[in-house]
């Protein structure tokens, strides 16, 4: 075997090393290509025999876990439903008393504050003038009705016309009607009570002189006390004639009324009805004029009592709750709030009996599976729980008058 082993340059003149005539040269080509070979032949064997995946302690613990979330059964409840709404207590009747006739007062033989029944002088006029024109017209009468009378002998006897006797009774007419017009005179002198009820106001003295049209007093009635309210235009298909109703005055007093009255046209501007509620007041202790608190039960509503913070958002932005069904799949249910209180909310929407997740509804979305714990930290909804109060802004339980 002949090796060249020396290295030369361009200038030594020495010839390279070469390994060209060396025998074993040629093997190791051909090992390098079995290795090559046998390599690509053990990659491709997974793809022509495919084995199944040994499963494996590891491999379990790799694979994604369900996420773990409180949950807490919940029952609906019936929550009687409240329309409540601010109003005044106004007089069954208030009336402004006016003189008919002027001149002199006489006499004012009551008192402001005084209980009057219907009938009852309040004020009288000086008398003299009206006294004489009835004397005059009654005379003026009498006058007439003798020349009737003869008139109507004279023409049964045929001595007079009957044109004459028409005359004489035309002339009895007037007179008569004279009459009458001078008692009517003397009876706007004497100024009287309308109904049964308390005098407000006395703007008349003895020997004042008062024109026709003046005041002369002011009566109230508040047997009956009335409650005018506004009902917003949501709430106006729950108020109806007929229903019972609490009232609440700001003194303190509280009384069971009855709707009397619910209008049909609405106010321009504020776009509520007007309704009236009666309230008994025999003995007219509760004035009129103070502000009132009514109370009208509009039905019952079957709801679930739950803490705000379990609310969520849907994907459109709606209000809503997330439960779980049986499967452990979580499903977004839409409700609305129809109470607040400090101590949770009362929402319908949702069946009679619901998983509701209180804890980690942030962290899953509707649809997905999860691992369902009982909430150990549930609190229990109220047994009793009071009305759900709708006031007339459409705003839930508004506060009694203070």
């Amino acid at each position: 075997m002949t090796t060249h082993a020396e290295t030369t340059g361009p200038d030594t003149g020495r010839t390279p090393l070469s390994f060209e005539s060396d025998k074993g040269s040629s093997k190791s080509k051909f090992v390098a290509g079995g290795l090559v070979l046998a390599l690509l032949g053990w990659m491709g064997s997974g793809f022509v025999l495919p084995s199944e995946p040994e499963v494996t302690e590891a491999s379990v613990e790799q694979a994604p876990r369900r996420v773990a979330v409180a949950v807490q059964n919940s029952v609906a409840q019936t929550v009687a439903q409240v329309f409540a709404a601010e109003g005044q207590a106004l007089a069954e009747r208030d009336t402004q008393i006016l003189a008919e006739t002027g001149g002199q007062i006489a006499e004012v033989p009551v008192r402001r504050g005084a209980e009057v029944e219907a009938g009852d002088v309040i004020a009288r006029f000086e008398t003299a003038q009206g006294d004489a024109e009835l004397t005059q017209a009654q005379e003026e009468r009498n006058r007439a009705q003798r020349e009737f009378d003869n008139a109507q002998t004279l023409l049964e006897r045929g001595t007079s016309t009957v044109d004459r006797v028409a005359q004489a009774r035309s002339t009895l007419a007037a007179a008569e009607a004279a009459v009458t017009a001078a008692e009517v005179a003397l009876g706007d002198t004497i100024v009287r009570a309308p109904f049964d009820g308390r005098i407000e106001t006395l703007e008349v003295e003895e020997g004042e002189f008062v024109n026709s049209g003046a005041q002369v007093a002011r009566i109230v009635d508040n047997t009956p006390l009335k409650i005018a309210i506004q009902i917003p235009q949501q709430q106006l298909a729950d108020i109806e004639a007929g229903q019972a109703a609490q009232v609440a005055f700001i003194t303190g007093e509280t009384a069971e009324g009855e709707v009397r009255f619910v209008g049909r046209s609405a106010d321009a501007q504020t776009r509520t009805f007007t309704a009236e509620i009666e309230v008994p007041n025999a003995d007219g202790a509760i004035p009129a004029g103070i502000s009132a608190q009514v109370r009208i039960s509009t039905g019952e509503q079957v709801a679930h009592f739950v803490s705000p913070a379990i609310l969520s958002l849907g994907t459109d932005g709606t209000l809503g709750i997330k439960t779980v069904d049986a499967e452990e799949r979580v499903t977004f249910q839409e409700v609305e709030i129809i109470r607040a209180q400090t101590d949770g909310i009362w929402i319908s929407g949702l069946p009679e009996t619901a998983r509701i997740i209180s804890v980690g509804q942030g962290f899953v979305n509707d649809g997905e599976l999860v691992d369902a714990r009982a909430d150990e930290a549930q609190e229990e909804a109220p047994t009793d729980p009071e009305p759900v109060i709708l006031g007339a802004s459409g705003n839930a339980n508004e506060e009694t008058i203070q």
